[in-house]
């Protein structure tokens, strides 16, 4: 059994816009917002996935989510996943109007999704485009451009000015994998793709938009030949370190919209082709584990602490040695004060011999790949951004490198923080494909 359902979840006008380094007031809704639901019933378990088109979702948000689903529903907590697509023209789940509204929307798409269950088959599958990531983080020989707001000075540079480059600092993950849902006759349900791009942009000022995600979700459908109740869904996989920017390549000016819908009409043409391929199964089975880790927060040091305090004294004009120093200060002063661990949730979903494992945080490709490589399933794939929003992920080298991912206040958590998440999924995963 399989159903779906989308909940509109856009906020109102005035609602911050923060995925740039300056918050701005929405002034406009360009299109509207949703949390796209799936949910899969064998008879003995049910999983639900739900996509939120948001920049990040805090855990409270999933966790009251998720509590109302469950009192409400005969789902059990960790078989659901709620997780954020990251666009970049959306607001936060953080005021007190916006919030209780999500939590309320994310569980009528779930019950909504359970009312339109019907008799299913599933199958899966992939495809390579290569075309649309890039590695943002760049070996240059600029000095001027590895500046870091901390007095120092990094050997990478995030989205770095396009002289003087060498190399990127890490690899890209071109699979977009996809799940699929259709009913006994053929009937397109739903199908939830996940794909290695942080996001398009590309929007006006003052719009609220779901990116590529929304166009994505849409086109696939018209190419399916799907119906009005058709769901289409893009999730965000380990993308923490990838864009849409080919920086070896010419820099052409698109209007906006422009270049987002030409990635998301390109990537739901490649899922289309794939699709004809995949061999859908009448029953499959299905599990779900979670597991909280603890992570240590980071914490400044006494030079550091110095540094910025002289900072801060200096005049708001004064010329900055970088030019979001001021930004870190902050940043780095709210974990000083702020607690000293957390606690991350970590969760693999098993359709058959499918993984689908769900990291809280914007992770880097390389950690995605190394999941895929050893996992003891025969396909596997990521979503990011789920269950909760803790900031970047890179991997213990990658943090020697530094730039804009690794900055404290950036990245928050203990530097080997991706390996014991690795270590946990894996582990999870074990015990799903266990039984």
């Amino acid at each position: 059994m399989a159903g779906s359902a989308k909940s509109n979840i856009t906020p109102p006008l005035g609602e911050n816009l923060v995925g740039n380094w300056v918050p701005t007031p929405s002034t406009n809704i360009h299109d509207e917002l949703h949390a796209r639901c799936l949910v899969l019933d064998n008879g003995e378990t049910k999983i639900a996935f739900v996509i939120c088109d948001s920049l990040g979702l805090k855990r409270e948000v999933c966790d009251e989510a998720r509590a109302l689903i469950c009192s409400e529903t005969d789902f059990e907590p960790d078989h659901i996943l709620i997780s954020a697509t990251h666009t970049h023209s959306a607001t936060p789940a953080t005021s007190d109007a916006y919030q209780p509204f999500l939590v309320r929307r994310i569980a009528d798409g779930v019950r909504r999704a359970m009312a339109n269950r019907q008799p299913a088959r599933i199958g899966w599958g992939s495809v390579d485009e290569p075309s649309e990531v890039f590695n943002r983080r760049w070996y240059t020989t600029d000095p001027e451009a590895l500046k870091n707001p901390f007095g120092g000075v990094d050997q990478v540079r995030m989205n770095p000015p396009r002289a003087n480059l060498l190399r990127p600092a890490g690899p890209i993950d071109p699979e977009v994998s996809f799940l699929s849902v259709q009913s006994l006759e053929g009937k397109p349900i739903a199908l939830l793709a996940n794909y290695s791009l942080h996001y398009v942009g590309g929007v006006k000022k003052g719009d609220v938009s779901a990116d590529y995600f929304a166009i994505f979700s849409e086109r696939i459908g018209q190419l399916m030949n799907a119906d009005s109740n058709f769901v289409g869904i893009m999730s965000n996989g380990t993308s923490g370190d990838i864009n849409n920017i080919n920086f070896q390549g010419k820099s052409e000016r698109r209007e906006p919209y422009e270049q987002m819908t030409n990635v998301a009409n390109l990537i739901a043409e490649r899922v289309y082709e794939a699709h004809q391929q995949i061999e859908f199964q009448n029953w499959v089975p299905l599990d779900a584990v979670s597991r909280d880790l603890t992570l240590q927060y980071r914490k400044p040091d006494k030079a550091m602490q110095d540094y910025f305090a002289k900072v801060m004294q200096q005049p708001e004009d004064a010329e900055p040695y970088q030019r979001h120093e001021r930004t870190y200060a902050g940043r780095v002063q709210a974990l000083l004060e702020g607690p000293d661990s957390t606690e991350v949730m970590l969760q693999v979903v098993r359709i058959g011999d499918l993984a689908v494992t769900a990291i809280p945080f914007e992770t880097f490709a390389e950690i995605g790949l190394e999941l895929k490589e050893k996992s003891p399933f025969a396909d596997t794939f990521t979503i990011e951004l789920a269950n909760g929003w803790y900031g970047y992920l890179p991997t213990p080298e990658q943090h020697k490198l530094g730039g804009y991912e690794t900055w404290m206040g950036t990245n928050k958590v203990q530097f080997d923080a991706s390996d014991l998440i690795e270590k946990t999924l894996f582990e999870l995963m074990d015990e799903v494909s266990d039984k």
